[in-house]
């Protein structure tokens, strides 16, 4: 697979950590099972990454990940951060890539539609809350 790819090239499309398998299963023509050991799996969140490795365009998507009870959701330019039971912080990365200016207080209606579409796909996806350190 690899003489498919044009050597030295460069792409701005997006891609983050479960479009890895995705693009494994797709570069080996495997698929994911439905079932393993007897119980149902949830399906690959990811997308193959080939088209973007070809030079092709992705459609635009919603991007969600959540680590140790931080938490972020990104469409498009906008993205919406929180650290562990912190609150929401919202950044529009493409004129602020540092993250440096939170624009949660100007733009509430954005946050709340965000947080929205992260909890949705925080319950569809099993995420659970990260415990509190008991004291």
């Amino acid at each position: 697979w690899p003489a498919q790819l044009r050597a030295g090239s460069f792409s701005r499309e997006t891609g983050y950590l479960p479009d890895l398998m995705a693009t494994c299963l797709d570069l080996a023509g495997a698929t994911f099972p439905k079932n393993f050991a007897g119980r149902a799996t949830l399906p690959p969140e990811g997308v193959s990454l080939l088209p973007a490795l070809r030079g092709k365009s992705f459609e635009p998507r919603t991007l969600y990940w959540e680590h140790e009870g931080n938490r972020a959701v990104r469409q498009g330019k906008w993205k919406l951060v929180a650290q562990h039971e912190g609150a929401w912080e919202l950044y529009d990365i493409e004129a602020d890539r540092a993250e440096l200016h939170d624009l949660s207080r100007q733009q509430p209606q954005r946050v709340a539609a965000l947080s929205a579409l992260y909890a949705d796909w925080a319950k569809r996806c099993g995420v659970l809350p990260w415990p509190v350190p008991r004291k």
